[in-house]
């Protein structure tokens, strides 16, 4: 399947799945100029290398939570380090979910999202939403987010609550690009929680 495929199927899920606050259609970027790799070529950079290198890049920790659409038991939330601020003008954020993500259909039914950043004393939270299979929210104290009704995990330095705007498509995972309707933070000095090399750290404020 190309990438105007990828983005089509990716479009029709999502209006399927009931996700009626899904802004417009979803545009897919321009195909590239596609051809076989030649003899004399560098092979395709191998994933263990690249999941090394790019190990390097300290990121900040999230969980993006969901409340339950119909149907559903509870609500859905995953652990996040692929997650950015995209636009002012409009206020946009964008996070990305793994194709095979069990929780995404989740979101997507539901049609909005919380981002929760977390802060350096949340790493056994982080690795609970990081599993599958299980209740990520026994034993979790959270609220409700203003304007979309999810999760909004307590001890988080911040919250950013949104609404599914656009979904591209981006090798094996999805770029999820979401419509900040409310936000705030704790106001506190906590340090945050950050991911480097495989592992939880934090950063001495």
């Amino acid at each position: 399947m190309g990438h105007a495929g990828m983005a089509a199927a990716a479009v029709r899920y999502l209006r399927s799945a009931g996700a009626a606050t899904v802004a417009g259609p979803v545009e897919a970027l321009p195909r590239p100029d596609l051809r076989a790799v030649g003899d004399d070529e560098r092979a395709p950079v191998d994933q263990g290398e690249f999941r090394r290198v790019l190990g390097n890049f300290a990121t900040g920790v999230t969980v993006v939570t969901a409340p339950a659409a119909d149907g559903e038991d509870g609500p859905a939330g995953f652990a996040c380090q692929s997650f950015s601020s995209l636009s002012l003008d409009p206020p946009l954020v964008v996070f990305m979910a793994g194709r095979t993500s069990t929780t995404w259909p989740r979101i997507a039914r539901a049609g909005v999202f919380c981002v929760n950043v977390l802060g350096a004393h949340q790493g056994e939270l982080c690795r609970g939403f990081a599993v599958s299979g299980a209740d990520k929210f026994a034993g979790v104290a959270y609220d409700a987010a203003p304007a979309s009704g999810s999760p909004r995990l307590e001890g988080a330095l911040a919250w950013i609550d949104c609404t599914i705007h656009a979904v591209h498509t981006g090798g094996d995972h999805l770029i999820v690009v979401g419509r900040v309707e409310a936000l705030g933070a704790t106001g506190g000095d906590d340090a945050p929680l950050l991911f480097h090399r495989g592992k939880f750290g934090q950063f001495r404020l």
